[in-house]
């Protein structure tokens, strides 16, 4: 499907983390962590990454999960990789 821009990866984003946390009202950005979401929490975590993985068709290693401080962290390892 080529390359998506930031702007892209960041619209489907924000559908996957209101689906996830079933808020219509958030809006992620680069900064965003999960002090600023009151549902992110380890487990609810976990399932957005499968959600993240399966809409974009990507696979998040264990390094990457460890290391990822914020949204911005996770749109790299996202451009990476698709």
């Amino acid at each position: 499907m080529g390359k998506m821009s930031r702007e892209e990866v960041y619209e489907k984003l924000n559908e996957v983390f209101r689906d996830v946390f079933d808020d219509e009202d958030i809006t992620v950005t680069d900064t965003t962590t999960a002090d600023d979401i009151e549902e992110w929490d380890s487990l609810e975590h976990i399932n957005l990454l499968a959600a993240v993985e399966q809409e974009f068709g990507m696979k998040f290693n264990m390094g990457q999960v460890v290391s990822m401080k914020n949204v911005g962290e996770m749109v790299d390892i996202i451009m990476a990789q698709i």
